[in-house]
């Protein structure tokens, strides 16, 4: 409790910093070689510093998620699981936007259907990879498992991630600072709440700590950080009924990450252990963190894509 306490207000406080940061130099002027390469924009491109925070946590959090399978008694390599993360992470980061043949953007013009493709060529050849590299000394035993968890790795901490980044390109620092904090509010509130008040069980079978009284605490709390925000990042001047638009993606967010949890929660209690790692103390590892914005994310990003358009 004392190092939830301590840590977590902290690593919150960084995250917003580093947001901060993104949204500063997502200010200032493109040098001048960049231009030229072609890039429309006058200014940096957003997301810089969340891509290499991203990286970072991917890679972490990939080598946590071999360790999970290695608890599994899969025979997963940290380096190809790792690969595969950060692999992902770039196809969905830098999958060329430009669907335009007449416009003038930064690498070549691309026709709609070139965007999947990409991302499906990517699987293949991630596939092709960890089948060669888990069968390099000739032996078909694990081949399986271990290919399928370096898939697991390119989908999960690489193309799910990276819609947090694909977020960050389509709106302002703050629109994304405020998912986060709606899905960490109803983890905090889950947390608190379920240790106070908690007495029934949600899923004893698969997260005996969690209640459902912790449930509707986090999911309320996701819901007034979810009203708080969308009255203050630039929605308050128009039209629409802001309060239920707030309440509604707290509660949306809230739920989906505490059910990307339970999700992560279930790689573990498979692999017969508590905790992703011992990275963070209070909190578990580096996926023990991310495993409610992992899920969220892909979901955030269709929403706003969705709602934004009735209030713009």
């Amino acid at each position: 409790m004392r190092d939830r306490l301590l840590l977590g207000p902290l690593l919150i406080a960084l995250l917003l910093a580093l947001l901060w940061l993104d949204g500063f130099l997502d200010q200032l002027p493109c040098p001048a070689w960049f231009t030229n390469l072609g890039y429309p924009h006058p200014t940096l491109p957003p997301g810089i510093v969340l891509f290499v925070v991203m990286v970072g946590l991917s890679i972490m959090a990939a080598r946590e998620l071999a360790d999970i399978l290695h608890d599994k008694a899969i025979d997963a390599s940290r380096r190809i699981t790792t690969m595969a993360a950060f692999f992902g992470l770039c196809v969905s980061t830098f999958i060329p936007r430009n669907f335009n043949p007449t416009a003038t953007t930064l690498g070549p013009s691309w026709d709609p259907a070139t965007g999947g493709l990409i991302v499906s060529s990517s699987a293949v050849l991630v596939l092709i990879v960890s089948l060669r590299f888990y069968s390099r000394h000739k032996n078909t035993e694990g081949v399986i498992a271990a290919a399928g968890g370096t898939m697991l790795a390119f989908v999960y901490l690489g193309l799910m991630f990276g819609f947090i980044l694909a977020m960050r390109r389509e709106h302002p620092v703050w629109t994304v600072a405020w998912v986060l904090l709606m899905i960490k509010a109803c983890d905090t509130g889950a947390y608190f709440t379920g240790r106070a008040f908690g007495k029934r069980k949600l899923i004893l079978w698969l997260s005996p700590g969690k209640t459902w009284e912790g449930l509707v605490g986090g999911v309320i709390a996701s819901m007034i950080v979810g009203v708080v925000g969308v009255m203050m990042i630039e929605w308050k001047d128009r039209p629409g009924h802001l309060v239920l638009v707030g309440a509604l993606t707290g509660l949306l967010f809230g739920l989906i990450g505490q059910a990307g949890d339970l999700m992560m929660s279930l790689l573990k209690r498979d692999a017969g252990i508590k905790d992703s790692g011992k990275t963070l103390p209070g909190f578990g590892g580096i996926l023990d963190v991310l495993d409610s914005p992992l899920l969220v994310a892909p979901f955030a990003y269709w929403w706003l894509r969705l709602m934004l358009p009735l209030h713009g």
